[in-house]
């Protein structure tokens, strides 16, 4: 009798406390972002409420896709025009996601960056509203998939130009600096004429434009992108040169049309073992002095291919300080190839640096040097336009 009256009493009291607590961590979540949308409130974005967000997904048949944030819904305004609506997924960082986003891709507006077009927060229900990008994501063009047509060696330059416009003006052209924090191949949209727009703002940070040092008290972002400080903090402060790493992990698989990390190679069908991971593999070929073969390329593309991994091997670099800014990014891709150094081969880790490092390596041509002394001086300052 005592264990049933135990029982009893003490399943709906610990019931009880589970729903108050779940109750309470959620109305705090909803209480942070309406105290930052009343204190944002002239942000450009629309709010929407929930029906109205139903009503344009036409109850959300369309779908374009999902991922650990949520499902995408193909959706249209009254206007006619075409967006896409990213119903998020529950939160696990009290809507600091949702916040992030709405915080700074709500305030800017680029040729090369995602338009928010507008947000819904009704209770429980968290919406996105973009503008529909019509050709999808560019991971389908730049990884073999039956079916997807083949983008030309000049317009996968093109997009990778595009790209590196957009995040210079994150870095450069707003009121505010805005770090991304997570440049990889599916946060890269793409529209009907295949021009690039960066997208998925969730784990993004606003920054002044006089702060180079960012403080952050976790790695953040996508493995196999994450530029070396966010783990190793000896070798430099985060900055926005976070970013640069993950765009050249970017550039080089547009560039080789393939993963950087492909273990599915194998060493039975490689002749060396950096094959398989493809920034030491082709680091090795360009300082080597040997030709770079991929797929059936043409002289004139495999020029075009060859800047794109000299430019994306200088963003890698092991150490902050020693990456370009994205003004001279988007400069070096800019201009001739035969103006562009070979950059000295990125390292995995800190331990596999030699004593004296890359740095007496760039000191040997003074171009080389010019572009050490101007990604020196953006820890110190802000970056100039």
């Amino acid at each position: 009798m005592f264990l049933s009256a135990k029982f009893s009493f003490g399943f709906p009291f610990v019931t009880a406390l589970l729903i108050y607590k779940w109750r309470r961590r959620h109305l705090s979540m909803y209480d942070d972002i309406e105290d930052f949308l009343q204190s944002n409130n002239n942000l450009m974005p629309v709010r929407y409420s929930y029906s109205d967000i139903k009503k344009m997904a036409c109850g959300f048949k369309d779908k374009l896709g999902e991922g650990g944030y949520g499902s995408v819904y193909k959706a249209k305004l009254r206007s006619g025009h075409l967006v896409a609506i990213k119903m998020l997924s529950e939160s696990k960082t009290n809507g600091q996601d949702f916040i992030n986003e709405v915080a700074t891709i709500g305030r800017i507006h680029h040729f090369n960056v995602v338009r928010l077009i507008g947000f819904c927060v009704d209770c429980s229900k968290r919406a996105l509203v973009y503008d529909f990008m019509a050709s999808g994501s560019l991971e389908k063009y730049i990884f073999s998939q039956q079916g997807v047509i083949s983008l030309s060696c000049e317009k996968i330059f093109e997009i990778a130009v595009g790209v590196a416009r957009g995040i210079q003006y994150l870095h450069q052209g707003c009121e505010m600096r805005i770090l991304h924090f997570d440049i990889k191949p599916h946060n890269i949209l793409l529209d009907e004429n295949f021009t690039a727009k960066v997208s998925d703002f969730g784990l993004a940070r606003l920054y002044p434009l006089d702060n180079s040092i960012v403080s952050l008290t976790a790695a953040r972002g996508t493995i196999g992108y994450i530029a070396p400080e966010l783990f190793y903090k000896n070798i430099g402060g985060v900055s926005n040169k976070a970013d640069v790493y993950s765009f050249g992990m970017l550039m080089l698989e547009m560039a080789g049309r393939r993963k950087n990390l492909n273990a599915a190679i194998g060493l039975e069908h490689s002749s060396q073992f950096s094959q398989i991971y493809f920034p030491t593999w082709v680091s090795d070929q360009l300082n080597q002095g040997k030709e770079i073969e991929i797929g059936d390329a043409t002289e004139e593309e495999m020029k075009i291919i060859k800047k794109m991994i000299i430019v994306a091997l200088w963003c890698i670099q092991m150490k902050p300080g020693e990456r370009p800014s994205m003004n001279k990014v988007v400069e070096m891709l800019e201009g001739e190839i035969e103006s562009l150094q070979i950059p000295p081969k990125p390292f995995l880790y800190p331990q596999q640096m030699p004593g004296d490092d890359v740095e007496d390596n760039l000191s040997t041509t003074t171009s080389a040097t010019r572009m050490t002394e101007s990604t020196e001086i953006i820890n110190l300052s802000a970056d100039a336009n």
